[in-house]
């Protein structure tokens, strides 16, 4: 699955007491881990940018935007504020860029996109069918649980009933009522 980024930082300005485009002295480290905690993406980028990646895992992932100078801001008392953009599958594409290097013309600009749709469908139908065997497999465990429960207090039940037919016999014997 192709996923992208767009970010871009502002500081705190005490005088104007608002958030200021960042100076270009500042950078951000972007990171991307897998579900599996594989690290996917490990860069450092300006204090505004652009990043893409592809993952072959479906899952959660983890995207952690780190400051060179946070330290540095809080402990002047300053604040830094990110807008973060995130772009899942075709939408993480670039298309002017792409038919501009590509030199392509605006048939064949449209039939890859067109192209990078279908595969966008079919993987998120890979991902919906390995999610749902994963549902099936919880449900088939949590089913054969709730069965052999069932049958457990239904044995513990009987060997209940059955003790306490034996010991009320033995009670009313040792009484001599029968």
């Amino acid at each position: 699955m192709r996923l992208g980024g767009n970010y871009r930082t502002q500081m705190w300005d005490k005088q104007k007491e608002a958030f200021l485009p960042s100076t270009p002295g500042l950078g951000m480290h972007v990171e991307v881990k897998d579900p599996d905690g594989k690290v996917v993406l490990s860069r450092q980028y300006g204090s505004e940018g652009r990043f893409t990646f592809t993952s072959h895992t479906p899952g959660e992932h983890q995207i952690c935007l780190h400051s060179n100078s946070t330290r540095m801001a809080l402990f002047a008392g300053g604040k830094l504020r990110v807008h973060l953009d995130i772009q899942v599958g075709e939408h993480a594409n670039n298309y002017p860029e792409i038919a501009a290097k590509d030199k392509l013309t605006e048939l064949q600009l449209r039939a890859r996109q067109l192209l990078d749709q279908v595969e966008q469908i079919q993987k998120e139908q890979d991902y919906q069918r390995y999610r749902e065997e994963r549902f099936r497999l919880t449900s088939e465990s949590t089913n054969q649980r709730v069965l052999w429960w069932s049958i457990a207090q239904t044995v513990i039940l009987i060997v209940t009933g059955i003790w306490q037919m034996r010991h009320l016999k033995s009670f009313f014997e040792a009484k001599k009522l029968v």
